[in-house]
């Protein structure tokens, strides 16, 4: 391995790489050796994200994805399988707030309504992409990561996947579920060698809440709640799926890696 690269002669998929969080592992991932696989449901912007990798020296690939379609999860990875000839890191990053998409600026402190006020299709539409997608990626990903020898799944679940607010339920309940069922896969894969992790972030700086963080109020309490004083950045979460993708983290398993400035410790 070359000194300071830790995923030289590792292949990852990345999901929601087009941006944010997704965006910033995934090139992460190429500076760190790997080839990178990212998808996304945004064409142009995922396409730059590619380029941005090769003009840095590094090996990536885009590819259209809804994270609901089983059809999609098993041709992403055949096209890992056939393009790179394996599949050792899976990030599930692709993720809902659940938010009115047209709206700018969030006028409350959540981004999604109060149980009594979410529709059904709200509610299936936020599990449907953050929990279902998960659980569909994971599966697609294990037989690719058999034939490997072992691999390493990285869930994105939230800090709102440990503790609950006064709102938006189905972002808490998509996001809890991807906890738990990060722990019953890592149980059940660890005789193949295959690690699955879910990690937690806090309030980051991201399109997903850049109309939260536009309202001066929301901003100012989600700051305050934070002891470390600062918005996270999608590169401190990216640093975190970068340690469990790599062999550093070859004996962890069904753990939470939560980085939130230290909101949850209150």
């Amino acid at each position: 391995m070359e000194p300071g690269k830790r995923l030289v002669d590792k292949v990852a998929i990345v999901t929601g790489g087009a941006s944010g969080i997704g965006a910033a592992t995934a090139r992460l991932f190429g500076l760190h050796g790997a080839a990178v696989l990212l998808t996304d449901s945004n064409v142009p912007l995922g396409k730059s994200i590619v380029q941005e990798i090769a003009s840095a020296g590094g090996t990536a690939a885009f590819a259209e994805q809804d994270v609901r379609s089983e059809a999609r999860w098993e041709a992403i990875v055949a096209q890992a399988e056939k393009d790179y000839g394996r599949v050792d890191i899976l990030c599930n990053i692709a993720g809902i707030s659940g938010r009115d998409p047209k709206q700018n600026i969030q006028p409350g402190p959540t981004a999604g309504p109060r149980l009594a006020d979410q529709t059904l299709e709200h509610w299936n539409r936020v599990m449907e992409i953050n929990s279902t997608g998960v659980y569909l990626g994971t599966r697609a990903a294990i037989p690719a990561m058999q034939r490997a020898g072992g691999g390493s799944i990285i869930n994105i679940s939230s800090i709102c996947g440990i503790v609950g607010s006064h709102a938006n339920a189905a972002y808490h309940a998509s996001k809890g579920a991807v906890r738990l069922f990060s722990k019953a896969a890592a149980i059940q894969y660890a005789p193949d060698g295959i690690r699955v992790n879910s990690v937690h972030p806090g309030f980051v700086d991201t399109p997903m809440t850049a109309a939260g963080h536009a309202n001066p109020e929301v901003a100012r309490k989600r700051l305050e709640a934070t002891p470390l004083g600062r918005f996270g950045t999608p590169q401190d979460i990216a640093n975190g799926c970068l340690y469990l993708a790599s062999d550093d983290s070859s004996w962890v398993t069904g753990t939470e890696l939560v980085i939130d400035g230290g909101m949850t410790a209150n």
